[in-house]
């Protein structure tokens, strides 16, 4: 099993991890629905799914009886 040499202390490890964060997802709006979302990703808007501006799945229409 692995044996550290020596004890590293709290404050040489949170220095290490000061690099290490989250950064926030990138935010664009779409210019054919005005609709903000993540970059890069596809996204719902009334029914529809779109991806770069295009419609990539359409809204089924409901048929009432």
């Amino acid at each position: 099993m692995a044996h550290p040499k020596s004890r590293i202390s709290k404050q040489r490890k949170r220095k290490r991890r000061t690099h290490k964060k989250a950064t926030p997802a990138q935010i664009s709006i779409c210019k054919t629905t005005g609709v903000a979302h993540q970059m890069h990703r596809a996204y719902w808007h009334e029914g529809n799914m779109y991806y770069k501006g295009q419609v990539v799945i359409e809204a089924e229409a409901e048929e009432f009886e």
